[in-house]
């Protein structure tokens, strides 16, 4: 799809790859960016910087989506490309708490589907529309250490193939970003944020295993994608063989996950171990 002419929104666009996606949209001379983020502030100063307009948006608020949208619509007419991009990581398994697990699935599946059903009403009366949902690696593959962040970002993959399926007759394109570590405040913003407390997203840890990028260069690889149309977004090339090695041997590429997390914890206690002592 081409970008130049068209009014796009980007959530989670206060920093990060959200504010690089802005940036990177502003630059194919869209007609506008809609800079939305949970941090009013934050969405404000990008879109200060690239001559968008900012919204305050909970993208976890189905009705906060929807008035978003609505106004964007009623003052600026269609909307061409909507970047679904706000996230956040928490630490723990099972024995993490369900109105945690609830939060996270609330801000990385319902609100691709809040967008979803936002805007693809007109975007099928105009005959195309784009949506770009950042996921992660570990929704292809899984994130040792945080049950939440595995299985929440694996829906939001599985969600973006459903919509790809089921709309793509009515000239809706849809493309998953799925990076591995990308040099944000993803860690800062968790609010299992200990410094020291995260090996597996620190450096050297699975996230980060095969280098940390930054965002304005995922940013240029995701709009190369939307220039192709192109639905799977890998930033880290390495992803690729890791997926059609897990399809090839699911139980060999599960033991070396597991050796992994072993060499991930080696002095400290395993994320499973926290299950000993649980009582509900």
């Amino acid at each position: 799809m081409e970008i130049e002419g068209k009014v796009a929104i980007v959530t989670g666009a206060g920093a990060g790859i959200g504010a690089a996606l802005a940036e990177a949209i502003s630059m194919r001379k869209a007609r506008l960016v809609i800079v939305a983020d949970i941090d009013g502030d934050k969405a404000l100063a990008v879109a200060e910087k690239i001559g968008g307009i900012s919204f305050q948006t909970d993208v976890s608020n189905e009705n906060e989506v929807q008035a978003m949208v609505t106004s964007i619509e009623n003052k600026y007419g269609p909307i061409g490309l909507f970047c679904s991009n706000a996230g956040f990581v928490t630490s723990a398994g099972l024995e993490d708490t369900n109105e945690r697990i609830q939060k996270m699935w609330d801000v990385h599946v319902m609100s691709h589907i809040y967008a979803a059903r936002s805007v693809l009403p007109q975007m099928i009366a105009n005959g195309e529309g784009y949506l770009l949902n950042t996921a992660s690696a570990a929704g292809l593959l899984t994130q040792i250490g945080s049950l939440s962040y595995s299985i929440t970002k694996s829906a939001a993959v599985s969600l973006a193939e459903w919509i790809s399926i089921t709309h793509y007759h009515q000239g809706i394109r849809v493309s998953v970003l799925c990076p591995q570590a990308v040099r944000t405040d993803i860690l800062t913003n968790s609010p299992d944020n200990h410094e020291g407390d995260n090996p597996e997203w620190e450096e050297g840890g699975v996230a980060s295993s095969d280098g940390i990028i930054e965002p304005e260069s995922v940013a240029e690889i995701c709009m190369e994608a939307i220039d192709e149309e192109r639905f799977l977004i890998l930033p880290h090339q390495q992803v690729q063989g890791y997926i059609e090695f897990k399809a090839q041997n699911p139980d060999k590429w599960l033991a070396g996950m597991r050796t992994f997390q072993n060499r991930l914890f080696i002095d400290e206690p395993l994320p499973g171990d926290a299950m000993r002592d649980f009582t509900g």
